[in-house]
């Protein structure tokens, strides 16, 4: 299937990010949110949150290349294998977005209530510059890039079902993004985002878990 690209250039200083919406046709996207949500073996991950654990506010997965693992409280964090359906989508995000990913964190917000805090992407895992690809399926949902070095400066981006996502360049250095609560009702979402991840096994340890 043959998709155009219609990259809009997302106006933020020291930052490179781009959004095509509709980057899938809606039926195909219908289609894969199905597939995605019934074949992802959906966990809820721990995360270590002052000194604490806590339960993260979302199902997750992560998938990829044996060798594609992060290392975070002391814990080797290995990835389940890729599926079918996402192996095939892995080759076509990396033609769309000019990057070769090796892995993808699959988060699932079930409600309005299930969230991602503010973070960077930034582990040592990953490179100093890296392309982070974001696909969006189902319900629509307000995505937030902050400023580090002037938290007022805050772009909002409403993303919704197939849209596109590539963040590039020092976006990750000096911008931190979150996926808000909402009281709106809103349905279920499946969120992935692809990288490239480092195959060293000295990756540091003690880091946050994957965003």
């Amino acid at each position: 299937m043959k998709i155009a690209l219609r990259w809009k250039w997302i106006e933020l200083a020291d930052a490179d990010v781009r959004l095509v919406r509709g980057w899938l046709p809606r039926a195909a996207t219908d289609q894969l949110f199905a597939q995605l949500h019934e074949e992802i073996f959906w966990e809820r991950h721990r995360l270590k949150w002052f000194g604490r654990e806590i339960d993260a506010p979302r199902l997750s997965c992560w998938i990829g290349d044996a060798n594609a693992i992060y290392k975070y409280s002391g814990t080797r964090f290995s990835p389940r294998p890729w599926t079918s359906t996402l192996s095939a989508l892995q080759e076509r995000v990396s033609n769309a977005c000019g990057a070769d990913f090796n892995s993808v964190l699959a988060n699932l917000y079930r409600d309005g209530q299930d969230a991602m805090g503010w973070h960077s992407d930034d582990e040592p895992e990953l490179d100093s510059t890296p392309v982070i690809a974001s696909l969006s399926l189902g319900a629509t949902r307000r995505f937030r890039l902050r400023d580090k070095r002037d938290p007022s400066n805050t772009r909002v981006l409403e993303l919704g079902h197939g849209d596109l996502l590539r963040m590039a360049g020092a976006t990750q250095r000096h911008y931190k993004h979150d996926l808000p609560r909402t009281r709106k009702a809103v349905g279920a979402r499946i969120n992935l985002t692809f990288r490239a991840i480092a195959p060293r096994a000295s990756a540091s340890a003690n880091r946050a878990a994957p965003r």
